[in-house]
């Protein structure tokens, strides 16, 4: 029996195959980012959740135990927005109910020694916020007015960062 490719086409075949698997194996599976998540306090020390959304829309967030491990990550609160928002300033009470936002799991008391995360995204996966990472320490020394973010330099280094809620609205979204 005849073969029913030549070499040259079952070459080039296998090779797009092999650029095909290794472009997949090199491509991440992210969510891409278009939003900056921040933290602050209500004047009775009471924690609220910000995001400067730059462009698209999130309707969901999350805080959670930060851990490098996986089986360690804790989910200690999240929320889902009866509307998607869209860009500008979203700022609501994580620890009561919020208009527009309906609460999924309620949020746990924040320990001493602990690492949060907090994060937003959508339900269908298609966007997703920056997160930050505080302790409760952190959340105690926040001023009302004050956002507790990662900001990222120029240099691409991330930072926590400390800044009044009108120049977290200002800035946040420079670097989307």
């Amino acid at each position: 029996m005849r073969p029913t490719t030549s070499p040259p086409v079952f070459r080039r075949f296998v090779g797009a195959v092999v650029a095909g698997v290794a472009l997949a194996a090199t491509s991440g599976c992210t969510v891409p980012v278009d939003a900056v998540a921040g933290v602050s306090v209500t004047g009775d020390g009471h924690l609220l959740g910000v995001m400067m959304i730059c462009g698209h829309h999130i309707d969901g967030a999350t805080l959670y135990v930060d851990s490098d491990d996986t089986d360690k990550t804790v989910t200690v609160g999240s929320w889902t927005s009866a509307r998607p928002h869209k860009a500008g300033l979203v700022v609501w009470p994580l620890e009561s109910p919020a208009a527009g936002w309906t609460t999924t799991r309620a949020l746990t008391p924040l320990t001493a020694g602990t690492t949060y995360a907090f994060y937003g995204g959508t339900k269908d996966n298609s966007w997703s916020t920056s997160s930050v990472s505080f302790t409760r320490a952190d959340r105690d020394r926040l001023a009302p007015g004050e956002v507790l973010y990662d900001d990222l330099s120029d240099d691409g280094d991330e930072s926590a960062a400390v800044v009044p809620l009108t120049q977290f609205r200002a800035t946040a979204c420079r670097d989307m």
